[in-house]
């Protein structure tokens, strides 16, 4: 393209050529004279320039070449249309350059902003608000780069999706987790989860469950924060049990239980500080029940438990220590520490309870109160008189002495003690003992240890529930209420508690008697896992015990011969101490009702040729019923008799290690036949003893003559896989028979 000169620009734009020369002048892009050949960086000024100050309201004039010559040529009547050729290109390429490239083509790097801005139109600036070409400039060359323009909303966003991941995650754990649930809190992969507890050592599937310490670890690796989930049971939502504030307390009486060795004189030292007599009333002079009593000592009040020394009643006399503040500890000055001396000084020590030693008897001829203070040194017991902390006091029951005493001591440790509860709150405490009573149904004792209980409360003790129909104190007076360290007896109950069992008031009526029903469930399957199983191993321990009577026996075997055969002999084993009764004799299998009636009524099956099908043999597992399998009937009677007498000691046990199903059979010449198998369970080895078992009844025993998977010899074949085998001496196996593989395995002596 030709160049045009400034004077002939300024023919076209009607301005004279010096006013072009000026504007390349004043922003120092050029120092051309009129004369002089513009380039097209001076022709973007001039036309950015006057573009700018000239806004033009159509630019129709512009779009084509025949309108652009016409307004040349009315611009210069007396030039020739043959000189005027150069300028028509020109003008045609610099009039439609103003229009299309007037931003883009600008080069303001080399323009002062301060010069821009005395280009910018009157009518664009408006105020303080000044469109500044400089500001805007850089804009423009960020949006070159971009390539597009950035709509400011997301721009704005996307800082805020960033802050959102950078947040560390918290996640709440509970005491077990499987690994998906975890994975699923942590917002990851189950398999990022299982590949960080690889790199940590531990092998785990996506439905295994992960204990709180490891879960917290593999958090704690993967970069985030946790704490543990507190989760709610149904007895703790209905339980309110909160912690009291130091404002709600109040002071309350000490609870007192009376401890000690069988006739050293708890119940005629409580009778002394009665002023009742219990004792002439009880059979034999021993106490048959808890009793609880309150005592006035002037302005305050003792509550008294009085629990039973008779070895029989030990885990009552712990009960009793569990609630109680301060124990007595009767000891005779003529007799001294005894064993049952000694369970108690431990009980009391479990329950952390203050112990006030009553040294008894000093009336009596060979009293020795040091000896006694001699032996309560070895249990950790130093009397105060000889330099220790423990308060004895040496008191006669029968002859009232030193008894004031006792109670001022009794008050004094209370008073050390600063005992305290809340009585503005639902009650709560435990039961002391229990009875059916033929007229008034369920009677419990019970010792309201906070909060306070009132006639019609809703009471959850232990598996019963009930509202307090009628509430009398340890005088037969009927109340309407008892508070803390009070000890009460009441009706109303759906059943008779067990002594020891905590009681609380209640609101919800519906979920309280759904936890009960829950509790007796979970007694009923603690219950069955207490009940001891029989088997010939324990056979004599129980006789020993006295608890074995009658040892039943169910019997199966592969045909009804061996069943009547096999109930005779055994039968016949019975002798003075046990009675063998075959309770149920069968041919077929050992299924699952067999096991079920073995367990309801302790029995032991004993089974000849025949095997437990897989559903009894879990159930046996599950029920601990002794499964013991015969060839031989004598075998059976010797082992039996053997257990009677405490004898059988064996040596070695059968171990089933897998069963395997014949699926088909060929028959390869100077090998026999091969049977074509598949592993349900467990495995078998090539050492394993094996038995065909057809039906249930097993057909043959023997050894296996080689395992293979495909053409190869292994050593052992796992579940899920095929094999091929053959058995020692026996090619009599058939489509559907099951092998079961064995082994003998030592039993290590007990």
């Amino acid at each position: 393209m030709e160049k045009i000169r400034a004077y002939e620009l300024s023919k076209l734009f009607g301005f004279p050529s010096k006013n072009i020369v000026g504007v390349l002048h004043e922003y120092g892009v050029s120092t051309k004279n009129h004369m002089s050949a513009l380039s097209e960086q001076e022709l973007d000024v001039i036309f950015e320039y006057y573009t700018q100050k000239n806004q033009a309201k159509d630019f129709s004039l512009f779009d084509n070449k025949e309108e652009l010559i016409k307004e040349s040529t009315k611009s210069e009547k007396t030039q020739k249309q043959e000189n005027y050729k150069p300028v028509t290109d020109i003008e045609v390429g610099r009039k439609l350059r103003t229009v299309d490239t007037r931003v883009n083509n600008v080069d303001l790097d080399r323009i002062d902003d301060e010069k821009i801005e005395e280009l910018i139109p009157d009518n664009v600036k408006q105020g303080d608000k000044k469109q500044k070409i400089g500001g805007k400039k850089k804009q423009q060359q960020k949006q070159q780069h971009s390539g597009k323009k950035r709509k400011p909303e997301p721009a704005k966003r996307q800082p805020e999706k960033r802050e959102k991941k950078e947040e560390p995650l918290h996640v709440l754990i509970p005491n077990e987790i499987t690994v998906g649930e975890l994975a699923s809190r942590m917002k990851k992969s189950p398999a990022e989860v299982i590949k960080k507890l690889m790199l940590l050592g531990i092998m785990a599937s996506v439905n295994e469950a992960l204990d709180y310490d490891t879960a917290s670890l593999i958090v704690e690796e993967m970069g985030g924060t946790y704490e543990k989930e507190i989760i709610l049971t149904e007895e703790e939502k209905l339980f309110d049990d909160f912690e009291d504030t130091a404002d709600q307390l109040k002071p309350r009486s000490p609870v007192v239980v009376v401890m000690g060795h069988v006739d050293h004189g708890k119940t005629s030292l409580l009778d002394a500080i009665r002023h009742t007599n219990v004792t002439e009333g009880e059979f034999g002079g021993i106490t048959q029940h808890i009793g609880a009593h309150r005592v006035r000592v002037g302005e305050k009040k003792i509550t008294f438990l009085d629990t039973p020394g008779h070895e029989a009643f030990t885990a009552m006399r712990a009960r009793g220590a569990l609630v109680t503040d301060i124990a007595i500890l009767v000891v005779a000055a003529d007799d001294g520490i005894m064993p049952q001396t000694v369970e108690a000084i431990n009980h009391a020590k479990a329950a952390e309870v203050s112990i006030i030693v009553a040294i008894n008897k000093i009336d009596k001829d060979g009293a020795n109160p040091d000896k006694v203070k001699q032996e309560l040194m070895e249990y950790g017991l130093v009397a105060e008189d000889w330099g220790g902390d423990t308060i004895c006091v040496e008191v006669s029951a029968k002859k009232n002495q030193n008894i004031k005493d006792l109670l001022e001591m009794v008050l004094l440790v209370a008073e050390m003690k600063e005992l305290k509860a809340n009585p503005d709150r639902k009650a709560k405490g435990t039961v002391i003992e229990s009875q059916l009573d033929k007229g008034r149904g369920s009677v419990a004792t019970v010792l309201v240890q906070n909060g306070t209980l009132h006639v019609g409360d809703l009471v959850v003790a232990g598996t019963a529930v009930g509202r307090v129909r009628a509430m009398n104190n340890d005088k037969g007076k009927s109340v309407k209420k008892a508070g803390p360290s009070i000890p009460v007896e009441i009706l109303g109950l759906s059943e008779v508690p067990e002594g020891g069992d905590e009681f609380y008031v209640v609101d919800d009526e519906r979920r309280a008697r759904a936890v009960v029903e829950n509790r007796k469930f979970k007694e009923k399957q603690e219950r069955q896992k207490a009940a001891t199983a029989i088997s010939l191993d324990n056979l004599f321990e129980q006789i020993e015990a006295g608890k074995m009577k009658d040892l039943n026996i169910i019997v199966k075997a592969d045909v009804q011969g061996s069943v009547e055969a096999v109930k005779q002999s055994l039968e016949r084993i019975t002798n003075d101490e046990v009675r063998v009764n075959v309770i149920h004799g069968a041919v077929g299998a050992i299924n699952e009702s067999d096991v079920m009636l073995a367990s309801a009524s302790s029995a032991i099956i004993v089974g000849f040729n025949v095997r437990p099908t897989p559903g009894a043999s879990e159930a046996a597992d599950a029920a601990d019923v002794d499964l013991r399998m015969y060839r031989v009937i004598y075998d059976a009677i010797e082992d039996i008799e053997k257990a009677m007498k405490g004898m059988l000691e064996p040596t070695f046990r059968e171990e089933i290690t897998g069963h395997v199903e014949i699926r088909t059979t060929f028959k390869v010449s100077g090998i026999g036949t091969i049977g074509g198998a598949y592993v349900t369970d467990g495995k078998i080895r090539r050492d394993s003893l094996v038995r065909v078992v057809r039906d249930g009844i097993v057909i043959h025993e023997g050894e296996l003559a080689s395992l293979k998977r495909f053409k190869d010899d292994v050593k052992e074949v796992n579940s899920g896989y095929e094999c091929g085998l053959s058995i020692n001496n026996y090619n009599d196996i058939k489509d559907g028979d099951v092998i079961e593989a064995y082994i003998m395995a030592q039993v290590e002596p007990e």
